[in-house]
């Protein structure tokens, strides 16, 4: 934990957290299953992302930022939006983005994407990769069944909370 907290400090614009700080988040972590992650930003979008290594499933990750600066512009504008898909079916489960991020539906450029339309998932199957801070992160499904949509292409801006794919559980 103290080296955690050590590492943290290095990191350009977070110059206040200590090890009682990442020692709550450390806590928050195990005793809350439903929160997967939790991202520091500091200024300048730097941070450390930790994220829950048990195998214990979650049912929405959250994030939690500690804003150590002011805040970051250069949003995208609402024009460049993709247009929202049509609601899901209530039968659906959707699998959403745990963060912000670059989705890459395959490994490696060229590689076989990791699941299709149709494709059966079950809980822990890497589904699809997110890259936040050059760190290439597998995401996982939550739940079994078939992948009925996948909301997002190859190389596509996703925030967190975004729909990544819903799932037919009985499918």
């Amino acid at each position: 934990m103290q080296e955690l907290a050590e590492l943290l400090q290095n990191v350009p614009g977070i110059h206040a957290i200590d090890l009682k700080d990442v020692k709550r988040l450390a806590q928050l972590l195990r005793e809350t299953p439903e929160i997967g992650s939790i991202e520091v930003k500091g200024w300048f979008g730097t941070g450390v992302v930790i994220t829950r290594t048990a195998s214990a499933p979650v049912s929405m990750p959250m994030a939690v930022s500690l804003p150590q600066g002011p805040p970051l512009s250069g949003a995208a504008p609402e024009a460049e939006a993709p247009a929202r898909a049509p609601a899901p079916t209530p039968a659906l489960k959707e699998i959403r983005s745990p963060m912000v991020g670059t989705f890459y539906k395959a490994p490696e450029p060229g590689a076989e994407s990791y699941v299709k339309v149709g494709s059966r998932v079950t809980p822990g199957q890497t589904v699809c990769i997110i890259e936040a801070m050059k760190i290439m992160n597998e995401i996982e499904a939550e739940i079994a069944g078939t992948v009925r949509e996948i909301s997002v292409e190859d190389g596509q801006p996703v925030e967190f909370g975004q729909v990544l794919f819903r799932v037919d559980p009985n499918g």
